[in-house]
């Protein structure tokens, strides 16, 4: 697949998520609730998630943002579901990682998650992609300190 026709992918891929998110909204009953913010930008997120034995049942978000922001909120509480603690936090660091213009490893399947990958080549957007997954990582650090 040529260059364009890839941006062009991950642009939809990025525009579905942010008109169609996944997991918005609040999680009750017991979960665990971070908020932050980008001041620069106004970029903000309520993350809410649940940790049962270790592994992360359910996560959503509420917030305000960009289609950056806000796409790779859906992707992350969508990547994070089902996963245990350690490996959530090991993703935000692959995460992370990418959006510092390091090639993730083949064998982690990010899924829609590589859509962000060219966020990179703009460093002033870089804290809007990693805005929710600095939110999860402080989250569960807290959670797993309780």
């Amino acid at each position: 697949m040529s260059s364009n026709n890839l941006d062009a992918l991950y642009r939809r891929v990025i525009m579905d998520h942010y008109k169609k998110p996944r997991n918005r909204g609040v999680l009750e009953d017991g979960s665990h609730t971070i908020n932050m913010n980008n001041p620069t930008c106004g970029d903000r997120i309520q993350l809410t998630f649940k940790v049962e034995n270790g592994l992360v049942t359910d996560a959503k978000f509420e917030g305000e943002g960009c289609s950056i922001s806000m796409s790779s909120a859906s992707m992350m509480t969508q990547a994070i579901k089902g996963k245990k603690v350690d490996e959530a936090i090991e993703l935000s660091h692959v995460f992370s990682d990418m959006m510092l213009g390091k090639e993730p490893d083949d064998y982690i399947d990010l899924g829609d998650i590589e859509a962000l990958q060219g966020v990179s080549k703009f460093p002033a957007r870089i804290k809007c992609a990693t805005l929710a997954w600095k939110a999860m990582e402080k989250g569960l650090k807290e959670e797993t300190q309780e």
